[in-house]
């Protein structure tokens, strides 16, 4: 082992000595003046690109003591310097900056070579790595420090990140100003990135509203587009605030975290599609797809994630992004496709949301294509794919208002469908509870007339036979059963009109009350005049309010021939505004309100019947006693 590692040295120390033969005696790789780093002319944070050379070892196998005998170029040349290609992530990228302190003074400084890298390892005489300085929690820099009269070569050696954005843009930050330029390089924004911030806020506050609404309502879809939307606010929020930091998370993020969120996006995405459209139900043939799709999609992450993290490759990586991208762009022409050719109001709100982002994102892609200068936010090609993503979002949102509306409005047709329904069936089985009562009534009439009748007026008839053949002595018992009898008769034919359905009707009723009133007064001495008119509307009136308007009349009449002392009562039907009012009128001697003894409870029996039945009853004196019963009916 000792043997050995005298032999390790002995090589290492042959490889330094060719390296400072090279350095020293090789003209091929002189630098001249004119494109040195004169320190001393530095007092601002000072772009080196034209003071560069840059070398790819596109297989990463050379070693940094070779790497000064390399072929290498000026960097202002170099065509890719903005965006390192894809086929050169994984090589290693050598820069040689030529430095000389002309000055009397030590001279510290930062080098920046851009962003974005794995690894950065400065190397000056002896070609030895200076130490990492991490500058206060921002990483990417590293610290020059130069000799009174000291110039030089200085190699940086760079291992760029695996993403496709990969920029070479060295600068050389004095000391004394280093502070004031991280300040202003993190700490102030440029509009994209206050343009994405505002948008970051839009999109929080619409994953708000989505989370509520999958609160109260407990619709799914709700909640798919509120993650996809989070990934979406992911990806926005963190490119506006990553995009100058060199941070370990910033440099994971670029690299993979952000893939990993537009690849979850569309996972949840085509989620929130299927629930949306109901295709499980409406339309099997694109659910199938979308669920083969969902495994798809699932698949390409897991091949980029073992990838990025367990091989050293790049382009395979690169491929599947452009595969995913490729898919998305596809399912947004899809669905366009279809809207088109169902007609279906929803597929329209997701077609127009696809086209929205298809309409940006092409945008987007032309000014990256030309390489456009972005003097301003609209010549940014993320400004364009950024507003894609919003409108898209909002459509989404707005077709699932609408249809969250919609279902809201069907549910409340069919609750009052079922209301209906429950109101019709409770209407019909009262209808038939009405019937059979009606039916009962009619047997129980009918019974009452063959049975009960048939036995009254045998009654009477034998007790006026037995009156006529006792004529010679007469019997007082024998006349009160003939008036008993005929009194129970009338009595009973009374119940048996009110019970029966087929006397329902306001002539029905009408037309019974002046047969009584002309057969009740007749012999009487009191002069009956009925007041009916010609066109009385076909009003139904069912028994309970007949009997009651029936018992009434015969009440009123009762006390006019008892008490009223009247020659003439006159009964009038009339109509009015609002119903009908049937007025009871006698010329006798009026009531006395105050003293109504002679009444009894007849006064307040008659007052009770009416109100059971909802009409307005009133008594008073005008040249005579009036009673008014009134009937609100609102159309005849």
């Amino acid at each position: 082992m000792y043997v050995w590692g005298n032999i390790h040295t002995l090589k290492r120390s042959a490889n330094l000595l060719f390296f400072y033969f090279c350095v020293f005696f090789c003209n091929a790789q002189s630098t001249p003046v004119s494109t040195a780093v004169l320190l001393n002319a530095i007092t601002e944070d000072s772009s080196l690109i034209a003071k560069t050379y840059i070398y790819i070892d596109s297989s990463s196998t050379a070693e940094v003591t070779d790497v000064l005998q390399k072929p290498f170029t000026p960097l202002e040349k170099y065509k890719n310097r903005r965006q390192v290609p894809a086929a050169l992530v994984t090589g290693t990228i050598y820069l040689k900056i030529h430095f000389i302190n002309n000055t009397e003074k030590q001279i510290t400084g930062y080098l920046f070579p851009g962003n974005y890298y794995s690894a950065i390892e400065i190397y000056k005489t002896g070609m030895q790595p200076l130490p990492v300085i991490d500058n206060g929690g921002h990483p990417g820099y590293r610290k020059l420090t130069f000799d009174p009269g000291e110039s030089g070569d200085v190699l940086v050696k760079l291992k760029p990140l695996k993403n496709d954005f990969n920029y070479i843009s060295p600068f050389f930050i004095p000391e004394n100003r280093f502070g004031s330029y991280e300040i202003q390089k993190t700490g102030l924004k440029s509009d994209i990135q206050l343009y994405g911030l505002v948008l970051s806020g839009v999109l929080f506050m619409m994953i708000l509203f989505m989370v509520t609404n999958f609160i109260i309502n407990h619709k799914k879809e709700f909640l798919y587009n509120a993650l996809y939307s989070l990934c979406m606010f992911l990806l926005i929020f963190l490119n506006s605030t990553l995009s100058k930091t060199n941070t370990p998370f910033s440099k994971l993020y670029f690299s993979y975290v952000d893939f990993f969120l537009l690849v979850t996006g569309t996972i949840f995405y085509i989620a929130f599609t299927r629930k949306f459209l109901n295709t499980r139900y409406d339309y099997e043939l694109l659910d199938k797809i979308f669920r083969y799709g969902e495994r798809f999609v699932l698949l390409l992450l897991g091949v980029y994630t073992y990838l990025h993290f367990f091989t050293s490759t790049f382009l395979p990586q690169y491929f599947l992004e452009i595969v995913m991208k490729i898919l998305i762009l596809v399912i947004g022409i899809a669905f366009i496709y279809l809207a088109v050719k169902h007609k279906n109001r929803l597929f329209n709100y997701i077609a127009a949301g696809n086209a929205m982002l298809i309409l940006f994102s092409v945008i987007s892609l032309v000014l990256l294509l030309q390489k456009v200068r972005p003097v301003n936010i609209f010549y940014s090609s993320l400004f364009y794919y950024n507003t894609g993503i919003v409108f898209e979002l909002i459509f989404f949102l707005v077709g699932l208002n609408y249809k969250n509306r919609s279902e809201i409005i069907r549910g409340i047709k069919e609750q009052e469908a079922l209301k209906l329904e429950a109101e019709k069936k409770e209407f019909e089985t009262q209808l038939a509870i009405i019937k059979a009562q009606q039916e009962e009534r009619n047997r129980i009439s009918a019974d009452m007339h063959d049975d009960l009748g048939a036995g009254m007026t045998t009654i009477s008839l034998y007790s006026e036979l037995a009156k006529t053949k006792l004529k010679d002595s007469p019997v007082p018992e024998i006349d009160k059963i003939s008036s008993a009898a005929n009194e129970l008769l009338n009595k009973m034919n009374a119940i048996i009109w009110s019970m029966s359905s087929s006397n329902d009707s306001l002539n029905n009723m009408i037309g019974y009350i002046r047969s009584y009133a002309q057969e009740y007064f007749e012999n009487s001495g009191v002069t009956c005049r009925i007041s009916i008119p010609d066109n009385l509307p076909n009003i139904e009136v069912i028994g309970e309010i007949r009997r009651n308007v029936f018992l009434v009349v015969k009440e009123a009449l009762n006390n006019i021939l008892k008490h009223a002392k009247a020659t003439e009562v006159s009964i009038t039907l009339e109509r009015v505004e609002g119903g009908l009012s049937l007025y009871i009128h006698d010329n006798g001697k009026g009531i006395d309100l105050d003293t109504i003894r002679q009444f009894g409870n007849g006064l307040k029996n008659m007052k009770k019947r009416m109100q059971d039945v909802d009409i307005d009853f009133r008594i008073e004196n005008k040249q005579g006693t009036l009673i008014t019963l009134h009937r609100k009916i609102a159309t005849f």
